[in-house]
């Protein structure tokens, strides 16, 4: 028997290579079970229907929040987003849906949301983090970059929704998240996801949305902040006009 071994057919690299086998096989259930921490349980869509808790099981865990108040995930008493639908030609479960009433606020597919608190989302030190730049007076726009302030928000239809009066700006990143609209004919002011929007000098070009969608984008209740519910339902009414905003989106490619 050579150095290192136990038996004829057994050495210490093996074993070694053994525990790693344990260890990588524990690792992948504890990620997989942390995993449906977030999101579960997850209501089916019907009435009196299971409710899907995920597997690996994984007991609740209180999260101390700096700013209060405390979270527990999972959590068995969260509500789900709102959404209405019916379903399409397949009836059984898992079966293709169909939005009710309108597509980009029926919160389903692209355009559904999470029930998060409605509350601003803060800084370390208690402020409000997302907020216009009439407010975060120390932030402004890259001398290198264009300003779009003033310049037009264009539409896939081509037509002008607005015109920019702000930006929005997340102090604890330093990243516009936002830019705020006046609409075209009214007094109401939207906000757009940066990421929807591509800046040039013609003007802020928002694929997700026809012009004359833009007035139903969910608006923020207070001016100048806007809570984690209010960003939830402004980033699925813009993800919904990906796939709902024009029937033609719906049809496949080919």
């Amino acid at each position: 028997m050579e150095i290192g071994g136990f038996t004829q057919s057994f050495d210490v690299a093996q074993l070694v290579l053994y525990v790693f086998w344990a260890f990588f096989a524990g690792l992948i259930y504890y990620l997989q079970r942390e995993a449906h921490r977030e999101g579960y349980p997850m209501d089916p869509g019907r009435v009196n229907g299971p409710v899907t808790t995920g597997w690996p099981l994984v007991q609740p865990k209180t999260y101390k929040m700096r700013h209060g108040p405390d979270m527990v995930a999972p959590n068995p008493d969260r509500p789900d987003g709102e959404f209405s639908f019916e379903p399409g030609n397949n009836p059984w479960s898992g079966g293709n849906i169909v939005p009710k009433g309108d597509p980009l606020l029926a919160g389903v597919g692209p355009g559904a949301w999470a029930m998060r608190a409605d509350e601003p989302d803060l800084t370390y030190e208690g402020a409000p983090k997302i907020v216009p730049l009439r407010v975060a007076k120390d932030y402004n726009v890259a001398k290198q970059n264009i300003d779009p302030r003033g310049l037009q928000v264009i539409g896939a239809d081509k037509e002008s929704a607005g015109q920019v009066c702000d930006m929005w700006v997340d102090q604890s990143e330093s990243i516009f998240r936002y830019i705020e609209v006046a609409l075209k004919g009214s007094e109401a002011r939207v906000l757009i996801p940066m990421n929807f929007a591509r800046i040039n000098k013609e003007g802020v070009h928002v694929n997700a949305l026809m012009s004359y969608q833009f007035g139903n984008v969910p608006k923020t209740r207070v001016p100048e902040q806007i809570t984690l519910l209010e960003e939830e339902k402004i980033m699925g009414y813009f993800g919904a006009g990906l796939l709902y905003a024009h029937p033609s989106r719906q049809e496949p490619l080919l």
